[in-house]
């Protein structure tokens, strides 16, 4: 925001003309539309191109300046980036874990947003940065990221198969069902219905074969069936696509121990129509045989007075309180077992 006045607002029209020279010096361009700061303000880059490329020192010589600490969450257009970022979101996608503490303790606002809707946690988790992504969260920055951005850092750690980055998302509170699809920016409205499973860390984590991150969701009290805690329309689904988790992993060739994970975290069998179903190819990928007999053997059979008891011990306690089953007045086996980390 320029000093003395508000922002510098630019119609659509005179947005596309200017557009029409962007070819000539894009960097100009993005600058003139996006940075906070009028474009002389913004010539000046040493702070943005620090992070970059993590030089600490000068992050904290500069940082000794009056005039750099009042733009140390200024959105720029810096040496080697074409969006306007801030410092501490370069320095989060370039994985520079010291930098990125250091604009924090420097007063750096952790969930402020790129052009794009993304948060320096999101891009750090884009890029495979643990470290980033674990000073981030303990300094409090939010595990869902933005709902201004399509996908959510539990999303992509599923996606890509990072067990070791979702492990730490779910640490620090990530929704595991979270879908920013769904929830309306209008509090007083109804939520929209789910009307595709593509958008959910469960779907994703087994059309990958990610297991592992699989486990994981589920152990953190992932709905089973369809990964999403708002309405659903199944009549809405696609004509063809899976209609809930269970299908999905059938469809996808998964492993047996996929469906497993699901028999044992309560998924309703019925759900799957069996005739849709087979070893032949549906799509491009071939139902895994042993995965299918499973689902078929255990759709056929009651479930245990053991594991549905398992079952309704975590639906009664949700998602948000399983962590309250470490401190419940029980033999440690049972804990285990309410938690699934028996295997």
């Amino acid at each position: 925001m320029a000093e003395g006045g508000p922002p510098r607002r630019r119609g659509p029209a005179r947005r596309l003309r200017r557009a029409g020279s962007a070819g000539r010096n894009l960097k100009e361009w993005l600058r003139e539309q996006f940075c906070d700061h009028p474009i002389e303000h913004c010539e000046d880059t040493r702070l943005h191109d620090a992070a970059y490329v993590g030089d600490l020192p000068t992050l904290k010589s500069l940082l000794q300046e009056e005039s750099f600490q009042s733009r140390i969450n200024e959105k720029s257009v810096w040496c080697c980036g074409w969006l306007p970022c801030t410092p501490l979101r370069i320095a989060a996608t370039a994985g520079h874990g010291p930098c990125v503490d250091f604009l924090l303790r420097k007063g750096a606002e952790i969930d402020l947003v790129d052009v794009k809707g993304q948060t320096a946690l999101y891009v750090a988790v884009v890029n495979g940065h643990l470290e980033c992504a674990k000073i981030l969260l303990e300094a409090g920055a939010d595990p869902n990221g933005s709902r201004h951005h399509r996908s959510t850092p539990v999303y992509h750690a599923a996606r890509v198969g990072r067990a070791d980055i979702l492990r730490e998302l779910i640490r620090y509170g990530a929704d595991v069902d979270v879908n920013h699809h769904l929830a309306s920016r209008v509090p007083s409205l109804s939520l929209r219905p789910l009307t595709t499973l593509v958008v959910c860390p469960l779907y994703i984590s087994a059309a990958y074969h990610n297991l592992q991150c699989f486990r994981l969701l589920l152990q953190a009290g992932a709905n089973p069936d369809f990964n999403c805690c708002g309405p659903i329309n199944i009549q809405g689904f696609s004509r063809g696509s899976p209609v809930c988790v269970m299908d999905a992993v059938l469809r996808h060739g998964c492993e047996a121990a996929f469906v497993h994970l699901l028999i044992d975290f309560g998924a309703d069998l019925n759900l799957v129509k069996v005739e849709a179903l087979g070893v032949e190819s549906t799509g491009r990928v071939k139902v895994n045989p042993e995965a299918l007999q499973v689902f078929k053997e255990a759709r056929g059979r009651t479930r245990s007075l053991l594991s549905l008891c398992r079952i309704a011990v975590r639906r009664i306690l949700g998602k948000s309180r399983l962590d309250l089953i470490h401190i419940l007045p029980i033999p440690d086996p049972i804990k285990q077992f309410l938690l699934h980390e028996h295997s």
